[in-house]
């Protein structure tokens, strides 16, 4: 803990010193920096577990980007213009700032108090004399605002004195000052200043505060409103973490998807924060493929934008998914690079949990001795800094005595890693506290002793009632079977023991799945394609040596033939030419085996294609099962229908992967073919017979998959729509599909029926809403002109370019 406080002071002291830009904002503006500061400082305060304060995790994120602190705190009167006194305090020349507020007056003097007032009130591990100094300069901004009646720095003011009331505890006032503001901004009737106001009234709450997740979610609608994108996306952050720790886990991780899919809309390239989040929820969930992904894909955004700042935040989670998942290579390998990060670049205080996880992996392969000498000589160089660490350490001690079974030994190690966890208590160490309970119920249970094993169970049981949170664990549900098994329920232990096996299997099938391996081609991939680069440019230099060799033969065999011409010329010139040809050939043999090399390689990435064409058209044919399965079960008619429909669109889909796969063109698609399978498809689903008839005029072409998706979901959609609405009372009639080159570079599809039309007079928008909405949001995709009309039935048309454009959008 002190090495963790020591690094947070000199941060501050020598933050306003480096002028130098962190290439990973070099780019950003300022709402973006400050979406940055939110970003990683609520991630740093989140993932230590209240081993730091939030204070001295937005020291530490402002250090590692190079950013001044006061970003964090002075949003509403820092809009990135000049401001009076604001480069004296960056560089830390406190004294020099109060000499200048002296002298100031009006708005200028309001403006120093709360830079000033900021400064004091958020010191990290903030001091009494920092509060005294805060409260003055707090105070004076109160003072002269009410004197100036500018009611923006009367709200400023008052909302910095509800964030010291909050520091100091007075939770009370606290509320009293934000709720003032949040009042008076209503009848203002600005949307901006409201948002703000909200924003902070729910930051300095309580996250036990019901109140807290209703202010958000309304700050988060005004944000949107007002197309603030930066500001919705740490709005919908601190909502997330109120999800996460009051257990609505689901909710959370939607939030980071929305957040990830946000950012990248906008540019911010920090995404890894929110991915390895993701990776630790779907580990706690059990759902190890997902972690997997999710921890490796931070890893890959991470090195793909050479921010490698907290590194070892990243390396630290992909290791510890990989220990879950029992490959203990993979897993010591990305704790050394957590720990080399940690100790060398930047420390987000998560390096210490690899040397565990490095720990652990040893004692999995059986070095269980080799493990206990390697934390010998870490805790001997590293104590453990705090108290979550100094449990995790005793708790790998303990497992590998036990291991060995030295019984003695890892008893002495399980309870000092207990008394640890009992001092520990708070929702972000939980789960920790409740796996280190769980394993020395486990070990005194596998030792018969009934009454520890009960204690350290009801210790579970307790924590989870408090913070309203469900626990289970595999050493969990073992306990309990012991426990049942030696009180003589046997029923009640075959229950535990079934849901022991359960989780058991699980993570045993995981361990042996060889999915693991597809995901690490996925993740290799780029790697591959830079071998491919590699070979083709080493194919080039052979060529040009082979050139090169040419030309010096032929050099060599006229010189020859000049030296001796008088004396052997018929006969050398013979043997010279021999050898030539001998060495051409040689050459020859040599390139054409790069060659066939090189097609080989082509030809395994097309089959390599075309079988993810086969595995997504099973998939797709998968999730058509499934939804017919479970259309088994509804009685609702809404409902049936949304499914079939559904099954009709994957459908429209999965026949354009099937072609791929069976077709030896991997690129394009036969839309004749395709077309009349389609709707033979919808013909037999609908049973129509010969009620409905279709006439089809497709042009001979082939069109690229990512045009023909689309059109066979819009061919699927208005098919489906004219055989439900345009012939009512079982009538009969006509569907005209078209589709034609209407110029050398434009395409158009005409789906036309003779039934009844739609009514004219209806508002365009009320036709059809879902299905005429997702035809007009695949033309969009598409490009396309789209329209609609009356003409003796209904008539759609999409005309579309030849070219597929790609534009910044799409992109």
């Amino acid at each position: 803990m002190r090495l963790l406080y020591s690094f947070c002071l000199l941060f501050l002291i020598v933050l306003n010193s480096e002028a130098q830009n962190h290439p990973a904002t070099a780019n950003y503006d300022l709402k973006k920096k400050r979406l940055l500061i939110q970003t990683c400082s609520i991630y740093l305060y989140n993932s230590n577990q209240g081993s730091i304060d939030a204070d001295s995790s937005v020291v530490l994120t402002c250090k590692a980007y190079k950013l001044p602190v006061s970003l964090a705190y002075d949003e509403g009167f820092n809009d990135g213009s000049y401001l009076i006194g604001n480069d004296l305090i960056e560089r830390g020349n406190i004294d020099a700032a109060k000499k200048l507020f002296l002298k100031s007056k009006n708005v200028d003097k309001v403006k120093l108090a709360l830079q000033l007032g900021n400064y004091y009130l958020f010191q990290p591990f903030t001091k009494p004399d920092d509060l005294k100094n805060a409260n003055f300069y707090i105070t004076e901004a109160l003072k002269i605002s009410n004197q100036l009646k500018i009611q923006k720095w009367q709200h400023q003011s008052l909302m910095l004195q509800g964030k010291f009331y909050f520091q100091v505890n007075n939770y009370p006032e606290s509320k009293k000052c934000f709720l003032q503001v949040v009042n008076e901004c209503r009848k203002q009737n600005d949307k901006t200043v409201l948002a703000d106001a909200l924003l902070n009234q729910a930051t300095y709450q309580y996250d036990l505060d019901p109140e807290k997740e209703k202010i958000l979610k309304e700050a988060e609608v005004l944000y949107k409103a007002l197309g603030f994108e930066e500001k919705v996306i740490e709005t919908k952050t601190k909502l997330g973490t109120i999800y996460f720790w009051h257990g609505k886990i689901n909710d959370a991780k939607k939030i980071l998807y929305q957040n990830i899919a946000a950012m990248r809309k906008i540019g911010f390239k920090q995404q890894q924060f929110g991915e390895t989040t993701i990776a630790y929820i779907e580990a706690i969930q059990f759902n190890l493929k997902a972690a997997l992904y999710y921890a490796q894909k931070s890893v890959e955004t991470m090195e793909s934008t050479k921010d490698y700042t907290f590194a070892d935040i990243f390396y630290m989670r992909l290791g510890l998914v990989y220990l879950q998942m029992g490959h203990t290579d993979e897993a010591i390998k990305m704790a050394e690079k957590s720990i080399k990060y940690g100790q060398n670049v930047y420390s987000s205080g998560s390096w210490y949990k690899s040397f565990i996880t490095a720990t652990a992996s040893m004692s999995m392969k059986g070095k269980n001795k080799e493990a206990i000498e390697y934390m010998n000589s870490i805790t001997s160089n590293y104590p453990p800094p705090n108290d979550i660490d100094n449990m995790l350490m005793n708790f790998a001690y303990a497992n590998c005595y036990w291991r060995i079974k030295n019984y003695g030994t890892a008893e002495k190690y399980f309870i000092k890693s207990g008394e640890a966890a009992d001092r520990l208590d708070s929702p972000q160490t939980y789960r920790d506290v409740c796996n280190t309970y769980a394993s020395i119920a486990l070990f005194y249970a596998n030792r018969n002793n009934l009454q520890k094993t009960k204690l350290y169970v009801d210790k579970i049981e307790a924590i989870s009632k408090k913070y309203s949170k469900n626990y289970n664990s595999e050493a969990l549900q073992m306990s309990l079977y012991k426990i049942d098994s030696l009180n003589g329920d046997f029923k009640a232990a075959l229950v535990h023991h079934k849901l022991y096996k359960k989780l058991s299997d699980s993570l045993l099938d995981y361990s042996k799945n060889k999915q693991i391996e597809e995901l690490k081609i996925q993740y290799e991939t780029e790697n591959k394609e830079q071998k491919i680069k590699q070979l083709d440019k080493e194919t080039n230099l052979q060529e040009a040596a082979l050139k090169k060799s040419k030309l010096l033969n032929t050099l060599s065999i006229w010189s020859l033939i000049l030296l001796l011409l008088t004396v052997v010329l018929l006969y050398n010139r013979y043997r010279l030419k021999q050898k030539s040809n001998a060495e051409l050939a040689l050459k020859e043999k040599e390139i054409n085996l790069k060659n066939i090399n090189l097609r080989h390689l082509l030809d395994e990435k097309e089959w390599l294609l075309k079988e993810i064409h086969h595995r997504v058209k099973n998939n797709l044919q998968t999730v058509i099962s499934l939804l017919n399965s479970q259309s088994a079960y509804l009685d609702n008619d809404m409902a049936l229908s949304a499914i079939k429909n559904s099954q009709h669109r994957i459908h429209s889909m999965s026949l354009i992967h099937q072609k791929l796969y069976n077709s030896e063109n991997i690129s394009t698609i036969n839309m004749p073919n395709y077309i009349r399978e389609l709707v033979e498809y919808l013909r037999e689903s609908f049973s129509l017979g010969q009620r409905i008839r279709f006439e089809l005029k497709i042009d001979p072409l082939e069109l690229d998959v990512a045009q023909a998706v689309p059109l066979g979901l819009i061919l699927n959609e208005s098919i489906t729509n004219s055989i439900k609405y345009a012939f009512p009372d079982n009538q009969t009639g006509m569907i005209y599909i078209t589709l034609e080159a209407t110029s050398e570079e434009k395409y158009l599809l005409t789906i036309a029926d003779n039934g009844v039309g739609f009514d004219a007079n209806m508002s365009f928008t009320k036709i059809n809403s879902f299905g005429l909405s997702l035809i007009k949001g695949l033309s969009d995709d598409l490009d396309a002109v789209f329209s609609m009309e009356n003409n003796n039935g209904t008539i759609l048309k999409i005309e579309f370019l030849k070219e597929f454009p790609i534009n910044e959008k799409r992109r």
